[in-house]
């Protein structure tokens, strides 16, 4: 009614297509067309069954819960689950569009621009980077998940893989390894973001690789070049892929467990990821890709993982806790010094390792907590307190010769400081072990004559004890002045010879004297 109407107005075809939002073949169609067959047509339209009429309410119900859903992911979640379903992908996105119009569920999304960069030969580039997706969990609960994704830049082929817990060096290495395997082949370059798990610092052009990293390039003899800093149109493609990665495979799915999710992930891969045509190269992936691996360098030999070393070091702070991806985890009780350090390493299972030293013994294992702020210290890293105080009386008052004195003494501190007793016995204990069995006895009997009961107390009467013993043993001093710089006394004693008076006298008059 509209087109007969602008027609009839005046308005050319070409004018009415174009007011409409129709092509203008549309536009010759429906007036060729009388009102009468225009309005059974219409009808026959609205009650025609259509073939994703069985799947309204499951497409419904996505496009409820996930109102940000797109037509390519709501075909590839269909052919997950219905093999046997046969659609084509126009289909799907002209039925999604008229059930959001239907149910009036608007989409709202977020593009992103990018810079067109020329497609490098076969065989040249293959891009690398990382990303993060907050999951649901089949409980309700969100789980922040971790991906590495490769993209030859040629085919476009992608390779992906997740982890369930922040990568390190050697998952970044392992993962590598993996891709390599899966392309069958390493392009002659690689490139990458400056993210710290490879790149430690950039100096106008020269890089400085993490040593495991560095290592392992010498090793597979990898050409990398790393992007500027916030320059993510130089490495477009695989931001491309991340984002496609996130919003048609991760967006809306519930995560159960982690190899699960991997396989999920491969399968995505095969049907849509690699599978779809690609909408810059109008080219399956999978196709070029069968031509492009030709022209990669082969993989000759297999790196071995575990002979890598992936450790990183952390700084030990004052309370015996380290930081790792926002949260504390605890050393033993007495591994703070200044400017400490430990080693780290993230394990395949989810552990935190920390070692004194880069190859030395475990000396604290954790499991690594998805959450935040949180500080997980096991009871072995907190203060001993099985160990009754009457036990720990015991034990420090072992360090006199008069133990019953010494329990008696430390018993009524305990009555004076019953909520500071440990802290008392804690500085007792290291005050006496400080000196010698002979000053911190005469020092017990002091205290006990005087009635201080009081660590510190007893610390400044072990000092004077101390200081009192020092006077005594010390040497006396000699009455003879000694000589100043070493002279020799004799030297001191000898006078100098003297003239008479006259003499000098009988000079000044000019008379002549004889000589002395």
């Amino acid at each position: 009614m509209e087109i007969y109407q602008l027609k009839r107005q005046g308005f050319k075809v070409r004018r009415i297509a174009r007011k409409l939002g129709i092509s203008r073949t549309t536009v010759y169609k429906y007036l060729d067309k009388s009102p009468e067959d225009m309005a059974e047509w219409m009808a026959s339209v609205k009650t025609r069954a259509k073939k994703l009429d069985p799947y309204e309410m499951l497409i419904h119900t996505w496009l409820s819960e996930h109102p940000d859903l797109s037509s390519a992911q709501v075909y590839d979640w269909l052919k997950e689950r219905y093999k046997d379903l046969v659609v084509g992908e126009s289909t799907v996105r002209n039925y999604v569009k008229e059930l959001r119009e239907k149910y009036n569920i608007p989409k709202t999304e977020v593009k992103r621009v990018y810079q067109a960069i020329p497609d490098p030969p076969m065989g040249q580039q293959a891009q690398v980077d990382f990303g993060q997706t907050i999951q649901k969990t089949s409980s309700g609960k969100d789980k922040k998940l971790y991906f590495i994704s490769f993209v030859l830049s040629h085919s476009r082929y992608k390779y992906v893989e997740w982890l369930d817990r922040p990568f390190t060096t050697k998952d970044v290495i392992r993962t590598h390894e993996n891709c390599f395997q899966f392309f069958s082949g390493i392009p002659s370059e690689l490139a990458y973001d400056q993210d710290a798990l490879i790149v430690v610092s950039e100096n106008a052009g020269d890089l400085v690789l993490t040593s495991e990293f560095q290592a392992y390039r010498e090793e597979r003899k990898l050409n990398l070049f790393v992007c500027r800093k916030a320059d993510p149109e130089s490495k477009g493609r695989i931001e491309n892929v991340v984002g496609f990665v996130k919003k048609n495979f991760a967006k809306n799915r519930v995560f159960y467990h982690i190899d699960q999710w991997n396989e999920l992930c491969m399968s995505w891969l095969e049907r849509t990821g690699n599978g779809k045509v690609h909408n810059t190269t109008k080219k399956r992936p999978v196709e070029v890709f069968a031509l492009e691996k030709q022209h990669l360098r082969p993989v000759t030999k297999k790196i071995s993982i575990s002979s890598i070393d992936s450790s990183i070091t952390r700084t030990v702070r004052k309370d015996n806790t380290i930081l790792y991806d926002s949260n504390r985890y605890s050393v033993p009780l007495g591994t703070y010094k200044p400017d400490k350090e430990v080693y780290i390493e993230a394990t395949d299972t989810n552990h935190l390792l920390i070692r004194d030293q880069s190859e030395g013994p475990i000396i604290a294992e954790h499991q690594i907590s998805s959450e935040r702020g949180k500080l997980i210290q096991p009871t072995q890293h907190k203060r001993d307190r099985t160990k009754g105080i009457a036990a720990y009386i015991a034990t420090v008052a072992s360090q006199f010769d008069d133990t019953e004195t010494a329990t008696d003494f430390l018993a009524e501190i305990h009555r004076r400081y019953p909520r500071y007793v440990r802290d008392q016995l804690d500085l007792i204990s290291k005050v006496s072990k400080s000196v010698e069995v002979e000053i911190r006895n005469e020092a017990l009997k002091e205290c006990i004559k005087r009635k201080i009961y009081s660590a510190t107390e007893y610390n400044d009467v072990v000092q004077f004890v101390e200081r009192q013993h020092q006077t005594k043993t010390k040497p006396k001093q000699s009455n003879e002045v000694k000589s100043l710089h070493g002279i020799d006394p004799k030297l001191v004693n000898i006078k100098p010879e003297t003239r008479e008076v006259e003499r000098y006298l009988e000079l000044l008059k000019g008379v002549t004297v004889c000589p002395l």
